[in-house]
């Protein structure tokens, strides 16, 4: 008679019936050692079903693919042959790993661990996900079914380890389960291939990947790169590749990108340390960075959130996740571009404004406008004031076209503009063909009867330049005058910067009652003046509204010996 096998008790049973006191043969209590071999004795055998799965239905689609597709469509079959070598690879990694000779959980790190163990499974969900937006798109959905089983063997598996490892850890080492992780990642949920390519359909098939967006894609796992890559680029994004972190710097600082999607554990420079490097810098601080990681470090994702991550993605990586934290991401700084660009537009903007307040108004009185005074009004105990008036002007402009009338006038008073803010006066304004500057305010300055004369002197040369260039025969006649004014702002849609008193009367007195190519100032100016510039008298002379007055004709400024 064939002895009948005794059936395989689990180690918990076996307590239990020590417990109860049995004295059965079959509830002896197993050693430490026969407990560890039959722990991953099961191990082994239930994650090898999910991978015996993946390993048949890959073989059956390619065989059926074999026959079925065409030459164009040859990227589909190596697809499924790396589907197959990750499910090989998988089964040698679990029994390697979980090899009752080898195996001992103090040996290893669990994150370590479940990485290396992770890998193989992202890139065969990714896969299957790209391989069903494929199927439906050739046309070939009978496929589908079958690459759904295996995203769900994929997804199960990777359950299933993380919570196998888990367990053996808090089994054998009490202590450092307490610094295990902290967060367990539920599997993902297959989702319907026809709602995997509606998601993954461009946002505008208007859109070129340029404008769609550039992205970057770091990650030093080479199907890593290409899966994600190619899953973006399907979504209608320009995407990069960087195999390291020093290559990702490298590309970032030489090309422009919308987005960085940056592995977390790479060799040499790991996320973290390049996510620091692109935020300590000003010109690319502003690029939203997505993390991505096959391993749940939450002390990891918080810092690199700290640092300025905009999220974070877990591999395997969530069609409807992926798509959502990119557009989410994208769409921020597109708006902060956009914000940008009206901030930059709001500055010229301020910029023209200044220009055209600045051409209006002495810089000093702009800045107390926009500081918020409305009625400036100041008094200045002594200023010198010049007026310029362009001699024969009128005459010639009958002979002229009127845009060359005013061509001419531009020219000249632009020159003199040059001249007066080179030597510190204040542009008043222009009547017809007639010129005002004052020196001496808004900001008062002991020199203010030197710099005038500066300027009335070097207007004279400037109207000889003009003449040689032009061919014109204009004179100017200028006068001056120092002594008290009131200035301020006067007007409200159209105001302007203005000067009052006798001062400024009898300065415009000395500019009409001169002579052409000559300069007439009052015996105020000339006292200030004197003894630094050469003048010639004139005697008492007429002057209409006050009566007899010394005035003097400044020829040049004293040479030193």
């Amino acid at each position: 008679m064939t002895q009948r096998k005794q059936p395989v008790h689990s180690a918990a049973s076996r307590r239990r019936a020590k417990s109860s006191g049995s004295s059965s043969a079959a509830a002896a209590p197993l050693d430490p050692a026969q407990e560890q071999r039959y722990h991953l004795a099961r191990i082994r055998h239930e994650l090898r079903t999910p991978i015996n799965h993946i390993i048949g239905y890959s073989e059956m689609l390619q065989e059926e693919a074999g026959d079925r597709i065409q030459d164009s469509q040859t990227g589909f079959f190596r697809d499924l042959q790396k589907i197959h070598a990750g499910g090989k690879q998988l089964l040698t990694l679990i029994s390697d790993l979980f090899d009752a000779e080898k195996f001992d959980a103090r040996k290893w790190d669990l994150h370590e661990l479940l990485h290396q163990l992770r890998t193989p499974v992202t890139h065969i969900i990714g896969y299957t996900e790209l391989l069903q937006e494929q199927a439906a798109e050739l046309g070939q959905e009978t496929f589908i079914p079958d690459l759904e089983k295996i995203h769900i063997a994929a997804t199960n598996w990777l359950a299933l380890v993380e919570g196998h490892l888990i367990h053996t850890f808090v089994d054998q080492d009490k202590e450092s389960a307490k610094q295990g992780p902290r967060m367990i990642r539920k599997p993902e949920v297959s989702l319907p291939a026809a709602l995997i390519a509606s998601l993954s359909a461009p946002k505008s098939a208007r859109l070129s990947p340029s404008e769609q967006g550039s992205l970057l894609v770091v990650d030093d796992d080479l199907a890593n790169r290409e899966m994600l890559s190619r899953r973006l680029q399907r979504q209608g994004y320009a995407v990069s590749v960087a195999e390291n972190g020093q290559a990702a710097l490298k590309m970032v600082r030489s090309s422009k990108f919308d987005l960085v999607l940056l592995d977390m554990i790479m060799p040499g420079l790991d996320g973290c340390e390049v996510l620091q490097a692109l935020k300590s810098d000003d010109h690319l601080r502003h690029i939203p960075v997505l993390m991505i990681s096959a391993l749940d470090d939450v002390d990891g994702i918080v810092r690199c959130i700290e640092l300025g991550a905009e999220d974070y993605l877990s591999k395997p990586f969530n069609p409807v996740f992926l798509r959502a934290r990119i557009g989410a991401a994208l769409e921020k700084k597109r708006l902060r571009d956009q914000e940008q660009i009206y901030l930059q537009r709001i500055q010229e903007e301020q910029r023209k404004s200044e220009r055209l307040l600045l051409n209006v108004l002495p810089k000093a009185i702009a800045e107390r406008l926009k500081q918020g005074e409305t009625a400036i009004v100041d008094s200045f105990p002594e200023v010198t004031v010049l007026f310029a008036d362009l001699v024969g002007f009128t005459s010639l402009s009958v002979h002229i076209a009127p845009s060359e009338v005013v061509q001419l006038l531009n020219e000249v008073f632009s020159a003199f503009d040059l001249l007066a803010s080179k030597h510190g006066l204040e542009k008043i304004k222009t009547i017809g063909d007639a010129y005002m500057a004052v020196s001496g305010l808004p900001s008062p300055r002991e020199d203010h009867a030197r710099a005038a004369a500066d300027l009335a002197l070097d207007m004279l040369g400037e109207i000889e330049q003009f003449n040689r260039g032009y061919r014109t025969s204009l004179r100017i006649r200028i006068g001056m005058n120092t002594g008290p004014v009131i200035a301020g702002i006067i007007g409200r849609n159209k105001f302007i910067y203005d000067l009052w008193g006798d001062t400024v009367n009898t300065a415009s007195r000395m500019e009409s009652h001169g002579f052409p190519g000559s300069i007439q100032v009052t015996e105020a100016t000339y006292e200030r003046l004197q003894g630094e510039y050469l003048f010639k008298p004139r005697g008492p002379v007429e002057i209409k509204g006050k009566g007899e007055m010394n005035v003097y004709l400044l020829l040049s400024k004293k040479t030193r010996r």
